[in-house]
Parts: structure tokens; sequence; C-alpha cells
């Protein structure tokens, strides 16, 4: 059974909407663009994120830098909400998708 972070997360790919979240191990706000979801190798849930907003630990590059993805196990996510804004990206061919394993919904471009 899917976790409700991971179910928002996908609906959010579905409508191409804004993620904001935090995440656990470092408890930094987070705004992202949310492109592929599924599972890592090991099973877990995991997302593929543009991350265009919020804190990182190394820093945002300016929107549209291919050094913007994250990959992130969504049980590392808390305070999980979607909403509607700008879509950010860097585009597909600036990041091979490999984070996620098995593939349940990529964003649609």
């Amino acid at each position: 059974m899917a976790s409700q972070a991971y179910l928002k997360i996908r609906e959010a790919i579905q409508k191409k909407q804004q993620i904001i979240a935090t995440t656990r191990n470092d408890g930094l706000a987070r705004e992202m663009c949310p492109h592929t979801i599924g599972l890592s190798k090991r099973g877990d849930e995991q997302a593929l994120f543009y991350q265009f907003g919020g804190r990182s630990k190394h820093g945002l590059d300016p929107d549209g830098s291919p050094k913007n993805w994250r990959c992130i196990p969504i049980d590392n996510l808390s305070e999980v909400s979607s909403r509607e804004g700008e879509w950010h990206s860097a585009g597909r061919d600036t990041r091979p998708q490999r984070c996620v394993q098995r593939i349940d919904l990529e964003v649609a471009y």
C-alpha cells in the first residue's frame, strides 16, 4: 500500500503541480516539481524532483540548472503538500533518470 506522501506526489505529477515538503534528515523546507515516482532498487518509495526554491544543503543554482535535480526517498519527506504554480525543470536530457528503478509514473512533457 502506497504512503499518503507517495499518493500526493503521484497526483502532483499527473496534474503538473508543485510539491512543498520538509526533508526529515536535515529539516530543510523545499519547493520542487516532481518528475518521476516509483520504487528504488531496494523497493522503497522514491521520486525524482526538480528543486526550484526553499533550502538545500548544497544551495541552489539558477532556475533551469541541471544541478537542481534531487532524488529523494519519500519516507525522508514530511509535511508534503501540493499547489498550483509554474512548472520548473532543467529538461529531460540534463538528468538521465536512474534513481527510480521501477517507474510508476513520469511527468508528461
